[in-house]
């Protein structure tokens, strides 16, 4: 095919290499991966409720993988990516409604509910650990 006069050869869409990333593009991709983090919390939330009915031995078993370094850093992982999402959802659902478009508001909107996501959980794990 051959290529007009003063035009250029450019991809039909947009790719990574020409997008800056932005706290509205890390805040929309963590509220991806935190979903499937809040999937994956659903599978452990059903081996708790599994061992649970299965008896002493099983929930002990479960009790003492959960306590252990990784189990925690497991659990911790889980309720960030819960209360993140959670958090992100309710800054899409605002974007949905046509509001906080405007780049200022955006980019802060942004960063604040990536901030109140870590903090939130460090909240949520203090008062755990504290009580």
């Amino acid at each position: 095919m051959a290529q007009q006069a003063g035009t250029r050869n450019r991809p039909l869409s947009p790719h990574l290499q020409i997008w800056r990333w932005g706290p509205g593009m890390l805040s929309s991709i963590l509220h991806r991966a935190t979903g499937i983090g809040a999937s994956v919390g659903i599978l452990v939330l059903a081996w708790w409720l599994g061992a649970l009915v299965a008896g002493p031995a099983a929930y002990a078993r479960f009790a003492d993988l959960a306590d252990s370094p990784i189990g925690i850093l497991v659990l911790i992982g889980i309720s960030y990516s819960v209360i993140a999402h959670a958090v992100t959802g309710i800054r899409h659902f605002v974007l949905d409604t046509g509001a906080g478009y405007e780049l200022q508001q955006n980019k802060l909107w942004a960063n604040i509910s990536t901030a109140l996501g870590v903090i939130l959980t460090a909240v949520f794990w203090a008062a755990l650990l504290l009580r």
